[in-house]
C-alpha cells in the first residue's frame, strides 16, 4: 500500500512538471516569453497554483531543449538568440525535415493535404494584419502536417528536435523580417502543387530544404543589415 502510495504523489507530481513544462514551453513559442525573459519560479508557481517543485522540473526539462538558460546569480531565463546557433539549427532542418517530408509524401492522406491547404489559406489571411505570433504556430502546424507521417522514427526524433530548438526564435524571425512570411506562403503553395501531383521525392525533398534555407537566407541578410 506505501508503493502505491508513493507511485501515486510520483504520478501527480509528474502531472503537474508536465503541465508547466508545457504551458512554459508554449509561451516561449508564442513569443510571450521571448528570449532573455527572466523565468522566476515563484511568480510562475502562482500562476499555474502550484509549488516551485514542478516549475523546477519543468524549466530543467527546457533547459535541456535549449530553450532555457540558467545562470549563476541571474537564475532561469529564456534563451538568447544565438545567430551561430540558429544558423546551424536551420541548415540541419532543411537537410532532415526535407527528408522526413520526402519520406512521408506517400503515407500523406487526402485528408491531411487538405487540412494543409487550409492552413496555409489561414496563413495567407494572416498576412493582411500581421501578428508573428499566431504566424509561427499556424506555420509550424503546416509544417507537421507534412512530416508528421514520415516512417523513419529517427529522421522524425531529429526534426522534431530541430523544430524544439527553434521554438525561441520562430516568432522573432518573422518580427525581424515579416516580408519573409509573404514569399513563405508562396513557397508553401508550390510544395502543395508537388505534393497535389505526385512530384518525385527528390523535388519534394529540394523543394521544402530550399524552403528552409530561403528563411535562414533572409534572417541572415537582415542581420548583416545591422552590423
Amino acid at each position: 500500500m506505501a508503493g502505491e502510495a508513493v507511485n501515486s504523489v510520483n504520478s501527480r507530481a509528474m502531472s503537474k512538471s508536465r503541465i508547466a513544462y508545457e504551458w512554459i514551453k508554449a509561451r516561449i513559442g508564442d513569443g510571450t516569453f521571448s528570449p532573455g525573459y527572466r523565468l522566476v519560479l515563484g511568480q510562475l508557481a502562482q500562476e499555474l497554483g502550484v509549488s516551485p517543485v514542478p516549475i523546477r522540473e519543468a524549466i530543467r526539462l527546457l533547459e535541456a531543449e535549449g530553450l532555457v538558460t540558467f545562470e549563476r546569480n541571474v537564475g532561469a531565463q529564456v534563451a538568447m538568440v544565438d545567430e551561430s546557433e540558429y544558423q546551424h539549427t536551420m541548415q540541419t532542418l532543411a537537410l532532415v525535415e526535407g527528408y522526413a517530408a520526402a519520406l512521408a509524401a506517400p503515407t500523406l492522406t487526402a485528408e491531411a493535404l487538405a487540412r494543409a491547404k487550409e492552413l496555409n489559406d489561414e496563413l495567407t489571411a494572416c498576412l493582411a494584419d500581421f501578428q508573428p505570433s499566431r504566424f509561427t504556430a499556424l506555420n509550424r502546424e503546416f509544417h507537421r502536417v507534412l512530416f508528421a507521417t514520415c516512417p523513419n522514427p529517427q529522421v522524425l526524433d531529429l526534426v522534431n528536435r530541430g523544430w524544439n530548438r527553434l521554438s525561441g526564435l520562430r516568432t522573432s524571425t518573422f518580427s525581424f523580417v515579416p516580408g519573409r512570411a509573404h514569399e513563405s506562403v508562396a513557397e508553401h503553395r508550390k510544395i502543395l502543387g508537388l505534393l497535389d501531383r505526385g512530384a518525385p521525392a527528390t523535388e519534394i525533398e529540394l523543394a521544402v530544404r530550399e524552403h528552409r534555407l530561403a528563411t535562414l537566407d533572409a534572417f541572415l541578410a537582415y542581420q548583416a543589415g545591422r552590423h
